[in-house]
């Protein structure tokens, strides 16, 4: 469980997002006051607004969210998220809002450190953000004590912490980091001989070699030889050196080497492609997020070290036409903007987050739309379709997957991908599920 920021609650039992219990008389007192309001109301129309992020029906005016991740840090950046957010809002308020209601997108930069994130977090409280969508952090452990207690869902968060699928308030979409490395993991067992895993030496990244063996273990393969690489690093040619000489120490078999460090996955690349003219031939292999089409055309194409390499992602290749639709958005509302990559899997899982609060946001017709209603509509029947990017997302309890650590996790498919002539293409059509390998691991 997430530790919860120290509140005040009522002796009777432990505090929980909602409506907090009210005495006989302040009930009362409230009535009192709101039939006031009311009356103030009437005779003085135009004085009345709505609460930020807050709407009540049709007429009203706003439905205020917020979108965060890192920009401008000396680690990984998704400057693109934010920047899409803002677009797709541009968008929806051109085509007649959210059903009539004015989408408003505020971001913050949660500068890829827990102080930045908590401060984000307690913007979107302060804010009265019905929402967090489509967003970045490392630091979920800092993000979602304070939406919880503010009652704020979070909805198609990036999937880079645990924290993300243990929370209630917690709406993922997609299968985070976990299925990414259990699924790459299951088709590298099948293929590879020594295998070498390259990830941040962080919190984040020490979930990751649990994650890979997982999938290897589900192929009958061995643990990966795990190295790790500062996050902030400019040279990386002591964790190339290690990686090829694990990946090359059992001939004749074509050992394999797994780079998963986000943006830095390019300066380790820079030294792996200088060093390994030493060594023999081995493959690469990543997950979306450290490898897209825009990384491998930066490195030379069909030329580059990324030739051959394996990739696992949650949505279908960046090519595929279901992608169209954000295109369209992209070209109408953010053309020439170079912080959107409609190829990058934050803007990608952006798109299909504002797709989700779309689809809730509709359901609630001309009724209250707030955090509350939205938590409701979330955690009962609701169904969102993404038009084929994902299978249909709902979050009941029984759509729950039975994995101990990621108790929220909800599509555990992957995707399987492929570099040929220069271009990441499906390796297998349609999507792979790695529950049952996910089930079966545990940190404990």
């Amino acid at each position: 469980m997430i530790d919860r920021l120290r509140t005040r609650s009522p002796r009777t039992g432990p505090r929980v997002p909602g409506p907090v219990r009210r005495t006989a008389a302040a009930r009362a007192r409230t009535a009192l006051l709101s039939a006031g309001a009311l009356v103030t109301c009437a005779s003085i129309t135009v004085g009345c607004g709505v609460v930020p992020g807050f709407t009540g029906g049709s007429g009203d005016d706003t439905v205020t969210v917020m979108t965060w991740a890192p920009e401008n840090t000396s680690a990984t950046n998704k400057p693109g998220m934010p920047a899409m957010a803002k677009a797709y809002a541009r968008w929806v308020n051109a085509h007649g809002g959210l059903h009539g209601r004015k989408l408003n997108v505020l971001t913050c930069n949660d500068h890829n450190d827990y102080i930045g994130a908590a401060k984000c977090a307690r913007l979107a409280a302060k804010e009265k953000v019905v929402a967090v969508v489509g967003s970045y952090s490392q630091y979920a452990g800092s993000t979602l004590s304070p939406l919880e207690s503010a009652g704020i869902p979070y909805i198609g968060g990036y999937g880079l912490t645990k924290y993300e699928f243990k929370s209630a308030l917690s709406y993922p979409v997609n299968g985070g980091q976990p299925a990414l490395l259990a699924g790459l993991g299951e088709e590298l067992g099948k293929h590879c001989g020594p295998l070498a895993l390259v990830r941040p030496d962080t919190v984040t990244g020490d979930q990751l070699p649990m994650l890979l063996d997982s999938g290897l273990e589900a192929s009958g393969h061995t643990a990966a030889f795990d190295l790790r690489a500062a996050e902030d690093a400019t040279a990386l040619d002591q964790q190339a050196q290690q990686a090829l000489r694990q990946a090359t120490a059992v001939p004749p078999r074509k050992g394999c080497v797994v780079p998963v460090l986000d943006e830095r996955t390019g300066t380790f690349m820079d030294s792996f492609r200088r060093l390994s003219v030493s060594y023999p031939a081995v493959r690469i292999a990543s997950v979306l997020g450290s490898v897209d089409q825009s990384v491998i055309d930066a490195s030379g194409g069909r030329s580059g070290p990324y030739e051959g390499a394996y990739v696992t992602g949650w949505y279908p290749e960046a090519g595929d036409a279901r992608w169209d639709p954000m295109k369209k958005v992209i070209r109408e509302e953010a053309f020439g903007d170079n912080r959107i990559d409609p190829a990058d899997a934050g803007v990608q899982t952006t798109w299909i987050a504002y797709t989700v609060l779309k689809r809730v946001v509709d359901s609630l017709g001309d009724g209250e739309v707030s955090a509350r209603t939205i938590r409701s509509a979330l955690d009962n029947d609701l169904e969102v379709d993404t038009g084929g990017l994902t299978p249909t997302l709902r979050w009941r309890f029984q759509d729950l997957t039975a994995v101990v650590d990621y108790p929220r996790l909800i599509n555990s498919d992957v995707t399987f991908q492929v570099v040929r002539d220069g271009r990441l293409v499906a390796a297998r059509k349609g999507f792979v599920n790695v529950s049952k390998t996910l089930e079966s691991t545990s940190s404990e």
